[in-house]
């Protein structure tokens, strides 16, 4: 089978005696059958290199396509929306009744509808400006309501020596089967106090923390509800206050820090910044929590995940001592202002608009603005500290104000770690601090959902769609009192109705058709009235006179040609 297959290849490829005859006569003529790529033939003198194929006219053509299509989809736009204009045109708008109905409908409803319209004018302008009143308190950032932020700092401590039954007094003695190494666990936890507990936590604090952790591990309540309770002992405290129902949103501890560092405090703490967190430092490395950055401006507090405590796991057997540096987090950012420009606004801190403003203040009230240049101010001796020359410029009021204002220092809580039997065996009670913070009005959540309602975006449609059927019904309204005027016309008197109207029928044709003009005076008269001139004639009239100087008045169209 193979040798038939070569043999039939071979007399497929072989020439015919003709054809072999013409071989070498005819080369121009095989060539013009056999095609060969260019890349194949090998170069000579009786060969030219076939160029390469190009491609760019066909991306040329397939840009000039696209483009096309992407121009006629913009004009299938433009005239779509210019179709839905005249279409939005074209509908009534007009809801105010026309007037004389009334003497022609039964009842008082038209009156009554005009009374409507007149509360819906006064109650629409009320709305808007409380709308606008309730915008710009939420989004301007307004005063804050002080209040006091608990923090409660512990330790629990694992696998200590005392805690293994004496184990390891003795090299005999240790337990190589586990891998357990004696450690301790910080908790840092924070609960924003309520007004009532404020004024009662100083006198109340001793006799009724006791009392509140045993209600708190009974009844399983609430964190917010018991905010001056020692919650750092209780398992399962977060997860309590994630599945208690809440009514309103609270703060979180880590809702008023941008960032916490604890520090050990050693002896040998100059060795750590020496070693420049060398791992074989006898100080442990700090531990460093951040918060999330917040994409959003002014997104509301559920938009970053926020937490009621913190906590860490180290291993030690011995008391340590450490610090916990907590940064603010306040938005707007508040600064420290430095003793020149304190001394000038009377502020501590603030931030950087109220720095701005309150500079404003103090040159307005100094009367220090020149009066020519009202762009610039003189500097008194206070001034010239601040901005290191004789004349300021209100523009540069901010540039002023960042070169003397500082990040605000770390609230610094210091905390004794302590791993002793002696310490624990009793009921330890954690450190608390009370420290100050800042947070908004409580009306500003609440008015926060009203405007920012997804609902008030379908309300506002179905008031559109209401407004455009009451139009429709008006315009329908009217239609019908000028066909009732017209009938009523022509039963009372026919004849004369019919003149009248034929009448108007011909002034608006003349008017239609340029041989006369409508209205003022003179529209009553007949062609040959208007070609005759004098002074009784409509010509010199004041309202003729008038006319034809607004008309030599206006500028032409088109140029004259001089």
């Amino acid at each position: 089978m193979p040798t038939q297959l070569q043999h039939h290849h071979q007399h497929q490829l072989a020439p015919h005696p003709q054809q072999q005859a013409l071989l070498p006569h005819q080369p121009h003529q095989l060539q013009q059958h056999i095609h060969v790529p260019a890349n194949r033939m090998a170069p000579g003198p009786h060969h030219h290199s076939a160029p390469a194929p190009m491609q760019q006219p066909h991306h040329q053509s397939l840009q000039q396509h696209q483009a096309a299509a992407a121009a006629a989809a913009a004009q299938q736009a433009q005239n779509h929306a210019i179709e839905v204009a005249k279409r939005r045109s074209r509908k009534p708008t007009d809801k105010t009744m026309p007037d004389g109905v009334e003497s022609v409908i039964i009842g008082d409803g038209v009156q009554r509808y005009r009374d409507l319209r007149a509360f819906e004018r006064r109650l629409d302008a009320t709305m808007t400006r409380k709308r606008l009143d309730i915008m710009d308190s939420v989004q301007r950032h307004g005063p804050k309501r002080y209040k006091t932020l608990r923090i409660w700092i512990s330790n629990t401590v694992d696998n200590q020596l005392w805690q293994t039954g004496g184990l390891g007094t003795s090299v005999d003695s240790f337990d190589f089967s586990t891998n357990a190494e004696a450690s301790y666990t910080v908790k840092i936890e924070g609960r924003l106090l309520d007004d009532d507990e404020d004024a009662n936590d100083d006198d109340q604090k001793n006799d009724e923390e006791n009392k509140e952790n045993k209600e708190a591990r009974s009844s399983d309540a609430d964190p917010k509800e018991d905010g001056s309770n020692d919650t750092m002992e209780m398992d399962g405290s977060s997860s309590a206050a994630a599945t208690a129902p809440q009514k309103e949103p609270r703060y979180r501890f880590t809702q008023f820090f941008r960032g916490m560092r604890a520090e050990y405090i050693t002896k040998n703490s100059w060795r750590s910044m020496q070693n420049n967190g060398d791992p074989d430092s006898l100080v442990p490395r700090p531990i460093e929590w951040k918060r999330p950055e917040q994409r959003t401006p002014n997104a509301p507090p559920a938009s970053v995940p926020e937490f009621d405590e913190l906590s860490f796991k180290r291993p030690g057997d011995n008391n340590a001592n450490m610090v916990f540096n907590l940064y603010r987090y306040e938005d707007p950012e508040r600064f420290e202002l430095d003793e020149i420009l304190a001394y000038v606004v009377d502020m501590k801190e603030a931030t950087r608009t109220e720095a701005v403003m309150g500079l404003f203040e103090y040159i307005r009230l100094q009367n220090l603005q020149e009066d020519e240049e009202k762009r610039n101010f003189r500097c008194d001796d206070l001034l010239r500290k601040l901005v290191n020359n004789d004349i300021g410029y209100f523009p540069l009021l901010q540039e002023y104000v960042s070169a003397h204002i500082r990040p605000l220092p770390p609230i610094q809580l210091p905390y004794t770690i302590r791993v002793d039997e002696e310490f624990h065996r009793t009921n330890p009670e954690p450190t608390i601090y009370d420290v100050r913070v800042a947070v908004d009005d409580p009306l500003r959540s609440q008015l926060r959902p009203f405007v920012q309602s997804p609902q008030y975006i379908g309300l506002l449609r179905e008031i559109s769609v209401l407004d455009e059927q009451l139009a429709v019904l008006v315009q329908a309204i009217s239609m019908s009192k000028s066909k009732h005027e017209f009938l009523s016309g022509l039963s009372r008197d026919p004849a004369r109705f019919v003149r009248q109207w034929l009448s108007s029928q011909k002034r608006d044709l003349d008017v239609i058709l340029g041989e006369s003009l409508r209205g003022g005076i003179g529209s009553d008269l007949s062609g040959d009235a208007w070609r005759r001139g004098g002074e009784d004639s409509v010509w010199a009239s004041h309202i003729a006179r008038e006319s034809v100087s607004m008309h030599l008045a206006k500028q032409p169209l088109i140029p004259r040609n001089a």
